[in-house]
């Protein structure tokens, strides 16, 4: 690796930092952060804080002001070339007079997809593409799951003890992991548009679902329960509590009675499949309403249903050192499960870190070829 790029890397390694400080707060935008570099010293920087307002390039040019003339550009996603709840970005780097501009992921956002850099290649502008990318990439898988699809990032989250126990024989199951381990599953919840659980989850714990983080607010995301036949009592925390909106989805077998005093006290029903709540429509549901993230923490039963629909993009399981025993204890994934070893859903990507006492797996489901 020369010089040059190694400086590449290192300013972009800077901007993709920047970039995390807005995390769960651009949707249905991406993460980008950027830096304005001239001879050798970064003389600004900015991030897209959220949705509206103005991009990252936009906050680093207007910093360095004149500054930017000359100067090289380091952007974690190729800048915008189109009039959307703000102006292009290829236009205001253009006008600034920046020599150079460095992009770690081209934009697959139909709108930009290349039309950004072609535009800074067309004003004489040096572009270098694909500096960091696969970071970047990892960054913005949400809004890139979203963007070319149209349904959010799904991320199914376990806890369980080292024998794969959810809870007890009893149900019982405050609490299996520990205190930094339950933390960061609220820093995760701090960071999704939207959080599930089964109805099964609903009745047993009466959960609030909500993101309570020790040193600032958090972002409260929209509540979601998988119920196909109305039972989500009228009493739940989801339905009383105000925190957040609750969203109950059930199928065409719910009585239209309960569902209109769910409504009444606050939650909107929507019905989505016949027999049971259907998984592809319900994600199409949210995509629709722009929703680009969400947080499976159902139970069993739940998790099942988006294993076997291939709907999980992600998986979070903690496991905690705990032995619980017991035959009829829950387990993480119910339903029929797969036939075999060679059947089974595997992971890639694996990752794996000490949490306290605790481990955390975060892995992909690989998707079998054809």
């Amino acid at each position: 690796m020369n010089e040059q790029c190694a400086l590449d890397e290192s300013y972009m390694r800077e901007a993709l930092r920047l970039a995390e400080f807005a995390r769960g707060r651009t949707s249905p935008n991406p993460l980008v952060g950027a830096l304005i570099v001239r001879d050798g010293v970064v003389v600004a920087n900015g991030w897209h804080r959220a949705a509206g307002e103005p991009h990252a390039e936009i906050h680093a040019l207007r910093m360095a002001g004149d500054l930017a003339r000359g100067a090289a550009l380091y952007v974690t996603l190729e800048p915008c070339a189109h009039h959307g709840r703000t102006g292009p970005c290829a236009e205001a780097v253009i006008a600034a007079g920046v020599a150079r501009v460095v992009v770690a992921l081209c934009d697959p956002n139909p709108l930009v997809a290349g039309r950004g850099i072609a535009m800074l290649e067309a004003a004489g502008i040096e572009v270098v593409t694909g500096v960091l990318e696969d970071e970047a990439r990892r960054q913005n898988e949400t809004f890139l799951k979203w963007i070319t699809t149209k349904r959010p990032l799904v991320t199914l989250k376990t806890a369980m003890t080292l024998d794969g126990k959810i809870a007890s024989r009893t149900g019982a199951s405050a609490w299996i992991t520990g205190e930094s381990a339950r933390t960061r599953v609220h820093e995760y919840r701090d960071a999704y548009d939207a959080i599930l659980i089964g109805i099964g989850t609903l009745l047993a714990d009466d959960p609030s679902l909500t993101a309570r983080l020790p040193d600032r607010p958090g972002h409260h995301p929209l509540r979601i329960v998988l119920d196909s036949e109305a039972r989500t009592p009228i009493s739940a925390k989801l339905v009383t509590d105000g925190a957040a909106p609750t969203v109950i989805a059930v199928s065409e077998r719910a009585d239209p009675k309960r569902m209109n005093l769910l409504r009444a006290c606050g939650a909107e029903v929507v019905t989505l499949g016949a027999e049971r709540v259907d998984i592809g429509r319900l994600l199409d549901w949210l995509g629709e309403r722009e929703c680009t993230s969400l947080f499976v923490e159902g139970g069993a039963e739940a998790n099942w249903s988006f294993l076997a629909g291939g709907h999980a993009d992600k998986v979070h399981a903690f496991i905690a050192p705990m032995l619980m025993g017991g035959a009829a204890a829950p387990t993480p994934v119910g339903g029929a499960g797969f036939d075999s070893p060679q059947t089974a859903l595997r992971l890639g990507d694996v990752t794996v870190e000490q949490i306290g006492m605790d481990l955390l797996v975060t892995g992909y489901p690989i998707i079998p070829s054809e």
